[in-house]
């Protein structure tokens, strides 16, 4: 086994010219994702990007790595048979509220339950930025744009909460704005054996400009977000105040020292507990911050473990395969 080589984040930066539009979050997921590349602890050779259709799925052109740029909605499925085929392959794939939600949304939840181990970055800035700003499956009601011009009717996706629907067993989200929160959510993405799935907040500055701005604006970003942390109670706020608190089944938002509220009737966050996640990825409006972190992080065997075990046993049982032996079984007949 060869020696992993010391990467910097120039190593993975390809001779491609990077065409997006300027001011937008994608540059800073690529920077991030590059960032975090130097600390996989694998060969660039042994590391695949693939992407379908939209902004995002720029990307592999952008990767000194293998990678590809495949169809509108289906790279789910084409890195699940690239992971299928050479586990040892880190196989991410990057696509966008459009592509992995509408035409991808078959794929995307299919590869979720089956748990591939496949690294899933979702880039959601809530509306389609390729084909110039019609509405996404998770933009808010009532949003004007090219084809909802007297505002969409249709209720958003929650992305986080399709993924846990699904059987996801990593789930996260982190914010374009934040280049450490970034590396750190894909690099523990990465080390998790099974699918994980990881929500961006991004901006598109051309048709969906400061969709996220709550978050990211530093003058409301501390009381509108809450960092998660495995083990450490729900705190957050400029002051590091505000806390949520479970009222029966329905968090809500209170100040530490007041009202006799303490650190420690706060929700301690647990990352293997179903409920706990469940009600994160529904967090946002009104006064509830946005949850920003990993959600759900739970140990279940990978899909191309089970193929290959399964495998194993059935050749054990009945030999190796013969394809020749295969197409002549069963009812042949010769054509004269």
């Amino acid at each position: 086994m060869t020696e992993v080589p010391q990467y910097k984040k120039k190593d993975f930066i390809s001779d491609q010219e990077v065409r997006w539009c300027p001011g937008c979050g994608d540059y800073a997921i690529l920077s991030s994702v590059q960032m975090a590349m130097t600390k996989l602890g694998k060969k660039k050779e042994d590391i695949v990007f693939v992407s379908g259709i939209g902004c995002s799925s720029r990307f592999p052109y952008y990767m000194d790595t293998f990678g590809m740029h495949t169809i509108h909605g289906r790279a789910p499925a084409i890195a699940s048979g690239l992971k299928i085929h050479n586990p040892n392959l880190s196989v991410w794939v990057i696509t966008g509220d459009g592509d992995g939600l509408s035409i991808g949304g078959n794929h995307l939840i299919h590869a979720l339950r089956r748990n591939v181990d496949l690294n899933i970055i979702l880039f959601n800035n809530e509306i389609y930025g390729l084909t110039k700003g019609q509405y996404s499956p998770t933009s808010q009601v009532g949003l004007v744009t090219k084809s909802t011009p007297y505002g969409s009717l249709d209720r958003p996706f929650m992305p986080l909460s399709l993924a846990l629907g699904s059987g996801a067993t990593f789930i996260a989200r982190t914010i374009d704005t934040d280049p450490k929160h970034m590396s750190d959510v894909f690099l523990a993405a990465a080390a998790h054996k099974g699918v994980s799935f990881v929500e961006v907040l991004q901006n598109c500055v051309i048709f969906n400009d400061a969709v996220h701005d709550k978050q990211t604006n530093k003058a409301t970003r501390d009381d509108t977000t809450v960092r998660l942390e495995n083990g450490k109670p729900m705190i957050f706020g400029k002051e590091k105040n505000k806390g949520l608190r479970l009222n029966g089944f329905t968090p809500e938002v209170v100040t530490i020292g007041e009202n006799g509220v303490e650190e420690k009737d706060l929700i301690i966050h647990n990352e293997t507990d179903y409920n706990i996640s469940s009600m994160l990825t529904r967090l946002g409006g009104g006064d509830l911050p946005v949850a920003l972190g990993v959600l759900r992080n739970v140990s279940e065997l990978s899909y191309e473990v089970q193929i290959e075990t399964q495998n194993q046993a059935v050749t054990e049982k009945k030999g190796p395969g013969s394809m020749l032996k295969l197409l002549n079984s069963g009812e042949t007949w010769e054509v004269k």
